[in-house]
């Protein structure tokens, strides 16, 4: 039988810094080659920011590693960076807080379409099998105060070649920094292990918070005394419907054929995302804070569109078929659909959005109260896309059945893709074909906005939740869409004419808040017509 040599601790860390840099950095190489194409240094200014990585990773594992946490420790590394460095290099995804947030507050669905024999390939490859091979190498470590000696001695020496190096190249490797943000974001491990820090601390900063309400003072405005039936306002949240493959938004394939035919909608054309993500996305536009300011912790403990809704008098309800609302619904009425057992619609834990409509008509019938109804869709989410839609919304073809995108034909995931707008579509209209069939009893309408956009191949990304400072504009730019039945328009004093001059002004997800009181009519010091996108179609004295 072969026998390993045993080796020195301080070995040990140098030869997993550099495996750790070689073996789950082929994105971070990729795009530093990308970046430096053309420069006269480029080979240098490489070595250089390798040297800088190595060094700095020998030194925090040279601190942290000590006879009963070096290999444990390595073998956590090595097994979670081998899932990271696949996602990283299957998707074009970048390690942040959002991701990693998304990620920890997503659903078993959405995991399990992410899961893949590849994956399985690169944590045995990269993560198992080196971890054998660390736990069958024997390590001689010095007593205690000889080692802890070593480790000095170790850890200034990285830090003078770091710092060497550093300065022997100040003006390069500023410059690749100072112009590459993004950079930070592709180092494994550093870079989840620097978002669990920031994640954690989240999360405790947050549990430490007590929790706030806001718009104490919201009510029902004096015009609500002239409305002669009960409303229903259904909120539609989308999931990962981008504007550009949307057909009433001139994209070159009728993704929209149904909605299309419907003459009193509005198509919002120039709407941003708060987000690039549910987990961001969703609590943004529901806090009343602006993307600028918008903080997850402050969102978390504290009250929210919704509860001002329900302050005010209105009966609210969430449906959701999706991964929940991300703390936005916490206090209203929630229904969970996206488990039910109905043929037809479920299969497999999983349920397509016309699921959402179930047993909606015979609820507006018995409607007792003014209503705000918020339905949340699975819609586009990837890399699944082929399941997201019924068989016969499958228009576009030949389809990616794999969630291994990077290996498909990029038509076949553009064409899967369309498919789920093309099924969103009918399900819109079919929400639609419902509330205008009960205008004669109830005043509805309906608004609808995706949560943010996704990548379909374009700059070798795939997927979302990209940080929104380097995001392309695939995953930020989303639809928005609104239709009011008549006796709503003449209750609400709603303009649609007027929506349709400004359907191509800026809009952004910070509109929504103050565009549901103003158009809903809850009076609060909260309210900024500013943000309200209806403001201006509204005669005199409807507004909040």
């Amino acid at each position: 039988m072969l026998k390993i040599k045993s080796l020195r601790p301080e070995w040990v860390t140098l030869l997993a810094s550099v495996y750790l840099l070689l073996g789950f950095n082929s994105v971070l190489w990729g795009h530093v080659s990308t970046v430096l194409q053309g420069d006269s240094h480029a080979l240098l200014l490489r070595l250089a920011f390798g040297a800088l990585l190595l060094c700095a990773f020998n030194f925090v594992l040279t601190l942290l590693t000590f006879r009963r946490t070096l290999k444990p420790l390595l073998a956590l590394l090595f097994i979670v960076s081998a899932g990271v460095a696949y996602f990283m290099s299957q998707y074009g995804v970048l390690i942040d807080i959002g991701m990693l947030r998304n990620t920890v507050e997503t659903n078993v669905t959405e995991v399990r379409d992410l899961l893949s024999l590849k994956l399985l390939v690169y944590i045995v490859l990269l993560g198992v099998v080196p971890t054998f091979i660390l736990f069958k190498t024997p390590v001689n470590f010095r007593s205690l105060p000889r080692e802890l000696l070593r480790k000095l001695w170790v850890g200034l020496a990285s830090l003078l070649i770091l710092a060497a190096v550093a300065m022997l190249n100040y003006q390069g490797l500023a410059s690749l920094f100072r112009n590459h943000h993004e950079l930070r974001l592709m180092v494994v491990p550093s870079n989840y292990i620097g978002a669990s820090v920031s994640y954690v601390r989240e999360q405790v900063g947050g549990a430490t918070q007590s929790f706030r309400k806001i718009g104490e003072d919201a009510a029902l405005s004096p015009a609500w005394s002239s409305h002669p039936r009960k409303s229903l306002t259904v909120l539609v949240v989308g999931e990962s419907a981008r504007a550009e493959n949307f057909g009433l938004l001139g994209y070159s394939r009728d993704t929209t054929p149904q909605l299309a035919q419907e003459q009193g909608l509005v198509a919002f054309s120039n709407v941003t995302s708060c987000g690039t993500e549910t987990a961001v996305s969703v609590p943004c536009m529901f806090s009343g804070m602006t993307r600028k300011n918008y903080d997850a912790t402050t969102a978390k403990n504290q009250e929210g569109l919704l509860d001002m809704l329900q302050r005010a008098g209105l009966a609210v309800y969430w449906r959701d078929n999706q991964s929940g609302c991300k703390g936005t619904c916490d206090r209203v009425h929630f229904e969970d659909v996206s488990n039910l057992k109905e043929p037809g619609l479920c299969a497999d834990s999983e349920c397509h959005d016309e699921i959402l409509l179930k047993d909606l008509a015979a609820r507006i019938d018995d409607l007792k109260e003014d209503t705000v109804l918020v339905l949340h869709q699975m819609g586009s989410h990837g890399p699944d896309y082929y399941k997201r839609y019924p068989q016969q919304f499958e228009r576009f073809t030949p389809v990616c059945h794999s969630n291994a995108l990077n290996q498909c034909d990029r038509q076949s995931i553009i064409n899967g893709y369309d498919n789920t707008l093309t099924y969103t579509d009918h399900v819109l209209a079919s929400l639609i074909d419902v509330l205008r069939s009960k205008q004669d009893k109830v005043d509805t309408a309906m608004l609808y906005l995706s949560d943010h956009g996704e990548s379909l191949g374009e700059y070798n990304l795939f997927l979302h939740g990209t940080p929104y400072m380097v995001a392309p504009d695939q995953q930020k730019h989303v639809p928005m869409l609104a239709w009011f039945s008549d006796n709503y328009r003449s209750s609400f004093g709603v303009d649609v004419d007027c929506l349709k001059q400004g359907r191509d002004q800026p809009l952004s997800q910070d509109n929504l808040f103050h565009s549901m009181l103003g158009l809903l009519q809850v009076k609060t010091a909260l309210y900024n017509p500013q943000l309200d996108l209806f403001a201006g179609c509204r005669p005199k004295g409807t507004t909040s």
